[in-house]
């Protein structure tokens, strides 16, 4: 049985799509571990068909952190036996790589997102600077990998010459519990992070009538807090926090619009296809959506969400308006969602993510017995 290790840097609990990821190969017959942060307010592991561990750092943010946390995982996993190491982005990747020369074992790179490109990093150049340096170092040596996007994908051959899969990221089919009543509130779900347009949407809420629930956390609450301060919207916008993933889906299904907005200053926005634009589509939820081609390319095939252009508060608004006004379209887009629904889950696309660990698997299997002792890993860094 092949043993698979993966890494991330957040905790575990609230990643959907890395236990869908993990599920999904352990259920295929893998021995998957992984392997995150633990966190002062962290919730207690649920059952899973995997292993999971939780690393514990004293520093908590900044460059301390990275620095504590990728020498602690490297430590960790030297006393482990794993056939293959998958690093997720680029803050597990340099200790995944090391990893992989050292003990001789392929290594696999999941490109979540265009971490180089995303709002909170872009914006200082400095940490920029020094997280470009990791991936031109690292991402050449990684020639198995995958992405959510056939556009980060190209951009990663384009810069790189590697060519990695796509692999969405859907949610299960949940058709069946679709419920026939909604709620009367808008629904953002997610990370709470600079680049979701906060700064217009929250101002747009004055002139729509209809509150806008926040479902999560990250580095922008507390500039979402004094943004509903300083609009008077404390009766119309609410903080919730974070949910469990396992309730998240049910709420999600009672909500009337879901936010889909990114910033378009920065790449990353650009070129993502970020889980709440599906998960609201699985949920038969129409949203208002960043008119990015990712997006638009689906949204062109399966008619789920009004696009917006220009993201000011005013144009922000009046989709919201239109939505919420037009009866007749919002039931349309409802039906519309149904229908992409049983295309776009992760039941279908859960096939492309199997076919490269199988390939992987494959090809480690090709050059073992054609050359006794060499594995993969050591095949590529004859090649580096």
């Amino acid at each position: 049985m092949k043993t698979i290790c993966f890494t991330v840097t957040n905790d575990l609990v609230h990643d959907q799509r890395m236990i869908r990821i993990c599920g999904s190969l352990a259920e295929a017959g893998y021995q998957v571990t992984l392997v995150g942060r633990q966190l002062k307010g962290s919730a207690q592991l649920a059952q899973t068909p995997y292993h999971q561990h939780r690393i514990r750092c004293a520093f908590h943010k900044g460059f301390l952190f990275y620095a504590e946390f990728n020498l602690r995982l490297f430590c960790w996993l030297l006393a482990q036996k794993t056939d293959i190491i998958c690093a997720i982005d680029l803050d597990t990747i340099l200790p995944c790589y090391f990893l992989s020369r050292v003990k001789k074992i392929p290594r696999v790179f999941d490109a979540h997102e265009l971490f180089c490109e995303m709002k909170e990093v872009a914006r200082r150049p400095l940490v920029k600077w020094v997280w470009t340096a990791i991936e031109k170092y690292c991402v050449p040596r990684f020639e198995n990998g995958y992405t959510v996007s056939s556009m980060i994908a190209e951009h990663y051959h384009k810069a790189y010459g590697v060519s990695y899969s796509v692999v969405r990221n859907m949610p299960l089919d949940q058709q069946h519990h679709l419920l026939s009543n909604r709620g009367r509130f808008i629904l953002y779900q997610g990370a709470v992070n600079e680049g979701r347009c906060f700064e217009q949407l929250i101002p747009a809420m004055k002139w729509v009538q209809m509150p806008l629930h926040i479902y999560g956390d990250g580095n922008f609450v507390e500039q979402v807090r004094k943004l509903i301060r300083t609009n008077g919207l404390e009766d119309r916008v609410f903080l919730k926090g974070k949910l469990l993933p396992v309730d998240l889906p049910p709420l999600t299904r009672t909500a009337f619009i879901g936010i889909s907005l990114f910033d378009g200053s920065v790449m990353h926005n650009r070129y993502s296809l970020a889980n709440r634009f599906f998960d609201f589509i699985q949920a038969g939820v129409p949203q208002i959506c960043s008119n990015f081609q990712a997006y638009r390319e689906l949204n062109d095939q399966y008619g789920v969400a009004l696009m917006v252009d220009e993201h000011s508060s005013v144009n922000i608004a009046s989709s919201l308006n239109k939505l919420i006004e037009n009866e007749f379209l919002h039931s349309k887009m409802v039906e519309n969602c149904l229908v992409a629904a049983r295309v776009l889950n992760w039941q279908k696309e859960v096939g492309s993510l199997l076919d490269c660990y199988k390939k992987l698997k494959n090809l480690e299997e090709t050059f073992t017995r054609s050359m006794p002792g060499c594995t993969v890993s050591s095949r590529l860094r004859r090649s580096e």
